[in-house]
């Protein structure tokens, strides 16, 4: 079987700029991130991509004066997979599947994290799965300080799949 691969004209999904403030209010409002003190900012781009922002504060250091790894980690979750379920939409299941930090240096000041993830990857993995493959994509952030050093680098793996293969399987299984 031989698959080619073109990239598809993607469908133009305009939300309007109040829908986008409000959902990185309610993202910084989040919980996890609420308490750790995370801020998340809105990048520019096609597709658009995530930045957060984690300033070191009483309540979110460890014993040693340093950023909690924990709230590393948290400043790093969700993003990959809000930004590929917005763009391949609902007909494909997006999920974390397994994460590695790597601590490099001890987090102190105010710690910052990009997410970005370019159109022709996201196409692709589109096409891939339009085929019936599970994909099992791997995202590298940087965690850096204000001067730039590298504090962390944390590795996602996700899962992505069309929903409506797994549908297409089980209505064959039960047809016999």
């Amino acid at each position: 079987m031989t698959v080619t691969l073109q990239l598809a004209d993607p469908l133009p999904v305009e939300r309007p700029s109040g829908a986008r403030r409000l959902i990185l209010r309610l993202l910084s409002l989040y919980p996890p991130f609420l308490g750790a003190g995370i801020r998340v900012r809105r990048l520019p781009g096609d597709p658009p991509g995530y930045e957060t922002r984690l300033r070191l504060r009483f309540w979110n250091r460890n014993y040693h004066g340093t950023h909690f790894g924990g709230s590393i980690y948290t400043m790093c979750d969700p993003f990959h997979v809000l930004i590929l379920a917005a763009e391949l939409g609902p007909g494909y299941a997006v999920w974390d599947k397994t994460a590695t930090v790597r601590f490099r240096r001890p987090g102190r000041g105010t710690l910052t994290a990009r997410f970005e993830i370019p159109r022709a990857k996201i196409e692709l993995m589109r096409v891939a799965a339009d085929a019936g493959e599970r994909l099992e994509p791997t995202f590298i952030v940087e965690v850096r300080n204000e001067a730039g050093e590298l504090v962390a680098e944390v590795e996602k793996m996700l899962s992505v799949r069309r929903r409506d293969h797994d549908r297409d399987k089980l209505e064959a299984t039960a047809q016999g």
